[in-house]
C-alpha cells in the first residue's frame, strides 16, 4: 500500500522516521497529539529508562518508538489491522532504539492478561474520538492499570459535531476511579505544543491507607484538607517516609507534632510517594 514518510525530530539524534498510509483510517497518519507526546516524553519529566511503558491505540507507533529510544521497553499496541504498519517502523528506527519494542495486539474492552503485570507508564495519544469506544477504553485502563502506573494521555481538543460532549462523558466516565493532573502548557515541548493540545496525568484513586508508588509523580500531598492547608505540596521531591509528605522542614512538621495538634495520626493519612524508584 501506497505510503509517506514524517520525519520527527530527535533532541538526542537523528530523527524517526515514520511510515504513514494514504487509506487505512485514523490510525495509519501521524496526529498532532501523537507528536506532543512523543516531545514530551523527551523533556525528561518522567523518567523512562529501563521502565516497562505500554502504548494503546499507538497507530504508527510514533510515541512507543520515541520511548523506546529514551531506553523504555515498549509494547505497542493497536488492531489487527495496524500491525503491518507497526512493525514497518519500528523496524526503519530500530537502530535509534536504546530499550526495546515490540508489537501486539490489543482490542479495546478484551482480555489483557498476556499485558500482565501492570506497565510503569501507559501511554495514550489521540485516543478519545468515538464515542463506542469510550467504555471499552476505560475497561481497558483499570485492567492494565497498578497503584505505581502512570497514564500520561494527550488529546486536542475538538469544538466539531459531537467531540465536546464525547471529551466531556470520557472524563466525567474516568473520574469515577481515576485522579487526573492537567500538566501545564509550558511544561510541554518549547516547539511542539499548542493551545488546543492537552497532556493529562492519570493515576488511580488511593483505595488503601499506606497510599501508593506513583511511577512519574512529584509532588508530594497529603489528603487530609487541615494538614495540606498548613503544609502545601512539595514539589520536585520524593518522598521516602510518611512525615515528607507534610513538608520539608524540622520539628514543627514532624507528624508527631501533628498528631498533638490535629488529633489524628499521620502515618496512616499520608499518600506516600516514591518518585523515580
Amino acid at each position: 500500500m501506497a505510503g509517506f514518510v514524517r520525519e520527527l525530530e530527535r533532541r538526542g539524534g537523528p530523527a524517526l522516521r515514520l511510515e504513514q498510509r494514504a487509506a487505512g483510517g485514523v490510525g495509519c497518519v501521524v496526529w498532532d497529539a501523537a507528536l506532543v507526546l512523543a516531545k514530551f516524553l523527551e523533556t525528561g519529566a518522567c523518567p523512562l529508562a529501563r521502565r516497562d511503558v505500554l502504548e494503546l491505540g499507538a497507530g504508527t507507533g510514533a510515541v512507543g518508538i520515541m520511548a523506546a529510544t529514551l531506553g523504555a521497553n515498549v509494547t505497542v499496541t493497536d488492531l489487527e489491522e495496524l500491525q503491518e504498519l507497526l512493525m514497518v517502523n519500528i523496524e526503519n528506527n530500530k537502530h535509534l532504539v536504546t530499550g526495546s519494542v515490540r508489537a501486539k495486539v490489543l482490542k479495546w474492552g478484551e482480555d489483557v492478561t498476556e499485558f500482565q503485570p501492570p506497565p510503569d507508564y501507559i501511554l495514550m495519544a489521540d485516543c478519545i474520538y468515538y464515542e463506542e469506544s469510550l467504555e471499552p477504553l476505560l475497561k481497558t485502563l483499570k485492567d492494565l492499570t497498578g497503584p505505581d502506573t502512570c497514564v500520561l494521555c494527550c488529546y486536542e481538543q475538538r469544538t466539531m459535531g459531537k467531540n465536546p460532549e464525547i471529551e466531556r462523558k470520557y472524563f466525567e466516565l474516568l473520574q469515577v476511579d481515576f485522579e487526573l493532573e492537567k500538566i501545564p502548557l509550558d511544561k510541554h515541548d518549547e516547539e511542539y505544543r499548542s493551545e488546543d493540545i492537552h497532556i493529562v496525568n492519570i493515576h488511580r484513586k488511593q483505595t488503601e491507607e499506606h497510599g501508593t508508588r506513583g511511577s512519574c509523580r512529584s509532588v508530594c500531598r497529603c489528603p487530609d484538607p487541615a494538614i495540606r492547608e498548613q503544609f502545601p505540596p512539595v514539589p520536585q521531591r520524593c518522598c521516602r517516609a510518611p512525615w515528607d509528605c507534610v513538608g520539608p522542614g524540622p520539628a514543627p512538621t514532624h507528624p508527631m507534632g501533628l498528631v498533638a495538634s490535629l488529633g489524628k495520626v499521620v502515618l496512616r493519612s499520608c499518600i506516600i510517594i516514591f518518585c523515580g524508584t
